[in-house]
């Protein structure tokens, strides 16, 4: 029907033309020439001022002695050819038999105008053209054909639960029977969850690249707009597109933009995306049936989500995208590094190994920033040392070395941080201290880094208060070697630090006695979500400020007491990093033992794969630009 509508709407704009251009050569000469009066043709002729003369119905156009076109009117009565032969002028007559087709088409073409305009309006708003002005209720799904740039499973790598989920999915829409005969049904949906950058998008693409069927992708956000209506008429044609292509996949990104609960937050809903959402769930699981046509969704924020958005029948799988493990960004590092020529020295499960808490587009970072900087001093490959400097870039920014810092601002960095290290290493269940620099980084002048050796899941009581005594280090440094009227700004981010964990660990955690078990996060004052509906009373509050004061008091302590016991090694790690400005693990500890950083060959090499191999990993999260205690910039 669509193609017949642009057919008839083309004829039409072909006859409009053809008739435009048949009106204006038949009166192109008339135009080129001059009007006279009759009279004034009679005297010429006469005279024998006309060369040649043709006669055209009513028309007389003659060429004068001058060279130039005039034309005329001649009269019902006049007898022109006689007076044209009688004074030797050559006469030529035009036939007037198409004059009346010229007159029919001519008085057609205000129909034939109307009836165009009005095919290519009714052509526009039935979904002619999606981009115009009246197509703005038609899907912006893009049907995906990846000819080049082909994404497979191959290319998917550190979330085999994840991709095996979707693999089976994959499978079903090769070979139904495999699953029918058994009773099995296809899945009508699949939502992808996890925090942002670990591939949501990237299985999407590699399902697209594996099934061999229509894929149609779509955003969350290509469904609103500003008039109601607008995206449950685009989630409306979006199905019926993918219902003529079935059996297919829909892929619907950051769903949360469209899929958030109704009615939830202050001022009541939005009716434009509860309409789409509304309409959402009907063609998911209405009562007409969607056969073969299966939908995925990717979100960081199912916690937003409307209930009924997540039950059985709409999405029966809920697949988990977490961060990847250590053989996770082993083998993440190993798909991103094939791209890219590597040096004999790279090791990929060394930097699998440093790499706590990054997502799989973290790693693609990593291994992009390590190869520019080989490429910017001129090496043909990418070597281990280009991978360490991009990691350090990564977690803790560029280096500042044009930043010009005085002798003092630069000692008072090198003890805060020798604190900070000191502390972590006296501490048993304190991360491992990676790296410990007074060289200008991101926001901070100074930081040191920790990574657990392994992949931390859960955060024990006595770990949170041994990471608030290294948190508060750096303060308890400070006040030790310049007194507390010395004390500057620099432990402010150790501070918001400190209380935020320790905030956690009363109000969410429980770790307090005189709090208990109860989970005051939501409902204390300033928390923006708070959806619990209940409120705490001021004694309470009162209480959780002072479980807070204590917690860090406690820490800081306990950092004082270990710098007063080790001064001499704080000492000597401050003098060391004042003279080498930038210290390893093994290094951190041999300055501390009074010895130089580097040993001989054989040492020195073994530190280096020590060094290395103690780069392992923090939380599930990737670590801040101060992990374990950097110092902020003075005020000029």
């Amino acid at each position: 029907m669509g193609n017949a509508r642009n057919i008839a709407f083309w004829v039409v704009l072909f006859l409009l033309i053809l008739a435009l251009f048949n009106l204006f050569s038949g009166s192109g000469n008339t135009l080129q020439s001059q009007n006279i009066s009759y009279s004034e043709f009679v005297r010429a002729v006469e005279s024998e001022q006309v060369s040649r003369a043709t006669l055209d119905g009513e028309q007389i156009r003659y060429r004068g002695a001058d060279g130039r076109d005039y034309v005329t009117i001649k009269p019902e009565d006049a007898q022109i050819t006689e007076l044209l032969i009688a004074n030797n002028v050559p006469v030529t007559a035009e036939s007037q038999q198409q004059s009346g087709f010229q007159t029919f088409i001519l008085s057609l073409l205000p129909f034939l105008l109307l009836i165009g305009v009005w095919v290519y309006f009714m052509n526009r708003m039935q979904g002619g053209g999606k981009g115009g002005a009246m197509g703005f209720g038609k899907s912006k799904a893009k049907l995906l054909t990846e000819k080049h740039g082909r994404v497979t499973f191959d290319d998917v790598a550190g979330i085999d639960e994840a991709k095996e989920e979707l693999e089976e999915i994959v499978e079903f829409l090769r070979n139904p029977q495999k699953f029918s005969r058994l009773g099995g049904k296809i899945p009508k949906g699949a939502l992808l969850v996890g925090p942002p950058g670990t591939g949501k998008t990237l299985l999407a693409r590699a399902i697209a690249g594996e099934a061999g069927v229509p894929f149609f992708t779509i955003s969350g956000s290509d469904f609103v707009e500003m008039f109601v209506g607008v995206g449950a008429s685009r989630v409306r044609d979006m199905f019926e597109q993918a219902k003529k292509n079935a059996p297919c996949i829909v892929f619907i990104d950051e769903i949360d933009a469209v899929g958030r609960a109704r009615g939830a937050g202050y001022g009541g809903g939005n009716d434009e995306r509860e309409q789409t959402l509304n309409q959402l769930l009907v063609e998911m699981d209405g009562f007409e049936a969607n056969e073969g046509v299966i939908i995925l969704a990717a979100t960081n924020r199912r916690d937003v989500l409307d209930p009924a958005l997540l039950r059985p029948g709409r999405f029966d799988r809920q697949v988990t995208v977490p961060n990847p493990d250590i053989k996770g960004r082993e083998k993440i590092l190993g798909v991103h590094a094939a791209k890219v020529p590597l040096g004999p020295d790279a090791d990929m499960r060394i930097i699998a190994r440093g790499t706590p808490g990054f997502s799989g587009a973290d790693l693609a970072n990593l291994v992009n920033e390590a190869a520019l900087m080989a490429a910017r001093v001129g090496r043909r490959f990418v070597t281990m040392v280009d991978f360490e400097n991009a990691k350090d870039k990564v977690m803790m920014g560029a280096e500042r070395r044009s930043m010009v810092l005085t002798p003092d601002q630069k000692e008072k960095t090198a003890y805060h941080e020798a604190g900070h290290a000191v502390v972590g290493l006296a501490l048993p269940k304190c991360d491992p201290v990676y790296k410990a620099t007074i060289i200008p980084r991101g926001g901070a002048l100074g930081m040191v880094v920790s990574l657990p050796e392994i992949d931390r899941l859960n955060w024990h009581k006595s770990e949170c208060e041994e990471k608030l005594a290294m948190t508060m280090a750096g303060k308890a440094a400070e006040i030790l070697k310049y007194g507390e009227e010395n004390v500057s700004n620099g432990p402010a981010g150790d501070i918001q630090q400190a209380s935020a964990l320790a905030r956690a660990m009363i109000m969410r955690w429980g770790m307090s006695d005189k709090i208990g078990n109860i989970d005051y996060a939501e409902a204390h004052e300033g928390y923006s979500g708070n959806t619990t509906g209940f409120s705490v009373s001021a004694h309470t509050k009162e209480l959780i400020e002072e479980e807070v004061k204590r917690f860090i008091q406690e820490g800081y302590e306990t950092a004082h007491r270990i710098l007063t016991e080790r001064k001499d090694e704080w000492e000597r790690l401050a003098q060391g990093l004042l003279e080498y400005e930038t210290l390893t693990g093994e290094e951190i500890k041999r300055v501390m033992r009074g010895d130089p950083p580097k040993g001989d060959e054989d040492e020195e090499d073994k530190s280096d794969k020590g060094n290395a191999a103690s780069v392992t990993a923090i939380p599930k999260t990737k670590p801040k630009a101060k992990p374990a205690g950097g110092l902020e910039p003075e005020p000029t």
